[in-house]
């Protein structure tokens, strides 16, 4: 099962900072958050992708799993979309010549439950950081989670009003995360099953902020090694 992606390269001539790739809600497709990357990344510096899941299922569009409950995935297509987006998401930084530790992974509902699923999954790389908008973090039989330290940092927003994945999701990932030692940066908008424009304004900060600090951090250790 291999995956397509819409990509959207880095405009730097120098290469890529890194990598932000965003995974699409149930019954849309990978233009659906095309859009966002320009959003959580204007200067763009990352280069970015929005792949398309595998699945086609009613009521139509493109899916990750199949609806096994909330908070609870089908377990053959999680597993079978699960390997074949691991094994996208690697031959993009392949491609790319990065490393997981500049990969940031993001996503919106089902989207969501796929970022927290690749960068929280044991025997996953960890990756820059994860941006989850209205997902939960899954239990599947057969996956399990690897929440030793230390974590990425986590960007997490829910609407208060979300009738289809309840706010509670969002806040149980948030305390698990937060009692793991992730530091996490967490909003509720009054809102339904949407993504707030604001918040995602006060991510594309948040990350760039991340951003400057590995930066940072890189030429710190060089200089020491040095």
């Amino acid at each position: 099962m291999e995956l397509s992606a819409r990509v959207r390269p880095a405009a730097g001539a120098g290469g890529a900072d890194g990598a932000l790739i965003l995974f699409h809600k149930r019954d849309t497709d990978e233009h659906d958050l095309f859009p966002l990357l320009d959003a959580l990344d204007p200067e763009r510096r990352l280069a970015g992708a929005t792949p398309r899941g595998p699945l086609s299922l009613l009521p139509g569009g493109a899916h990750w799993y199949a609806l096994g409950g909330v908070g609870t995935p089908e377990p053959t297509t999680f597993h079978s979309s699960f390997g074949a987006a691991a094994e996208w998401v690697d031959g993009f930084l392949r491609e790319h010549g990065l490393g997981h530790d500049r990969l940031v992974l993001g996503g919106f509902s089902q989207g969501g439950v796929m970022a927290y699923s690749l960068g929280l999954g044991a025997g996953r790389p960890r990756p820059a950081a994860i941006v989850a908008f209205s997902g939960f973090i899954p239990s599947v039989e057969g996956f399990e989670l690897d929440l030793s330290p230390p974590l990425p940092p986590v960007a997490i927003g829910h609407g208060t009003l979300d009738n289809v994945i309840g706010v509670e999701w969002g806040r149980r990932a948030r305390a698990l995360l937060e009692d793991a030692g992730a530091e996490v940066l967490y909003r509720e908008t009054p809102m339904f099953h949407q993504i707030d424009p604001d918040f995602v304004r006060d991510v594309s900060d948040w990350l760039q902020l991340h951003r400057l600090e590995q930066l940072r951090r890189g030429t710190t250790e060089g200089e020491e090694r040095g």
